[in-house]
């Protein structure tokens, strides 16, 4: 047997081996983990809790209620004074339409087209990984980050919360009180809602950039359809499209805070992350497994 014919069977075994897939992802997560611009993302998202705590606590030294009047301001701002752990929510609700998104298309428009643009997308499919499971690698990384960025901005609330206001027991939405050790649940629940509420807008920036072989043009269109899409969600005349719209239902996970808990639009959300995450992940497999690849 020739050398090419051995080495063929091994590079097959290997690239059935869930081993080897499970050593492509784990490759691909302390890569972006550990680049300076995903490090530089994750600190501009745990600033922004600091800013708001700092903020709401100067506001509200003199007595004065957080916000332009009371129950102004962002959602849960108002409460802030007087349970830290709304601080959790507070900063969910502000970094999620904007900062999050960003932070994810970034990583997302990056992924394939950075590869292809730094030219080691072709060395990275010489290894017997394969398109389609270097695809789903560089997918499942991109929503470890999304997990990643809103334990950061809810952890880092929590810690300035615990730090600048009192907490204790949660009066929920429903105007009901629950005990501090269930809020925290149910701010983990928030969180777990609010990353899974990227995963279809992941989707959609990975099918960006399989489209180009610029990191820059990709990041930047994917950021572009965000914000498009954020300003057709916003007008009153286009409200028919509205519930189609992948952030439409990102606020829910107010709903969470309900006694009971309204699972209704929640559960839109995540069919609807679902729904956008199916079609474009299949149009990203199919453009990347025709793609000819030059660099």
């Amino acid at each position: 047997m020739s050398q090419a014919e051995a080495v063929g069977p091994a590079r097959a075994g290997r690239s059935c081996n869930p081993l080897w897939t499970f050593g492509i992802l784990r490759s691909e997560l302390t890569t972006t983990l550990r680049r300076w611009r995903t490090l530089a993302l994750l600190g501009v998202l745990a600033a922004v809790p600091v800013l708001i705590g700092i903020a709401v606590r100067i506001e509200t030294s003199d007595g004065s209620p957080a916000g332009p009047g009371e129950g102004g301001g962002p959602a849960f701002l108002s409460q802030v004074t007087n349970n830290g752990l709304f601080l959790v929510f507070a900063a969910l609700s502000v970094t999620l339409p904007v900062f999050l998104p960003m932070a994810v298309g970034v990583v997302a428009g990056d992924s394939i087209a950075g590869e292809a643009g730094a030219g080691t997308l072709r060395y990275l499919l010489v290894a017997p990984a394969g398109r389609t499971r270097l695809l789903i690698a560089k997918y499942a990384s991109t929503l470890v980050f999304c997990l990643v960025a809103t334990v950061v901005v809810a952890a880092s609330a929590l810690a300035v919360g615990a730090l600048l206001f009192p907490v204790g027991e949660v009066t929920t939405i429903s105007g009901t009180q629950i005990g501090f050790g269930e809020g925290l649940l149910r701010a983990g629940l928030i969180a777990v809602a609010v990353a899974a509420s990227l995963i279809g807008f992941a989707a959609l920036g990975l099918f960006i950039s399989t489209l180009t072989g610029s990191g820059i043009a990709a990041m930047a269109t994917t950021v572009g359809v965000l914000i498009t899409v954020q300003i057709l969600d916003s007008i009153p005349q286009l409200s028919g499209m509205h519930p189609y719209l992948f952030p439409h239902y990102w606020l829910s996970f107010a709903d969470l805070l309900r006694d009971p808990v309204y699972w209704d639009d929640v559960v839109k959300n995540l069919g609807l992350q679902g729904l956008y995450a199916a079609v474009f992940g299949s149009a990203a497999w199919a453009r990347f497994t025709a793609k000819d690849i030059t660099a």
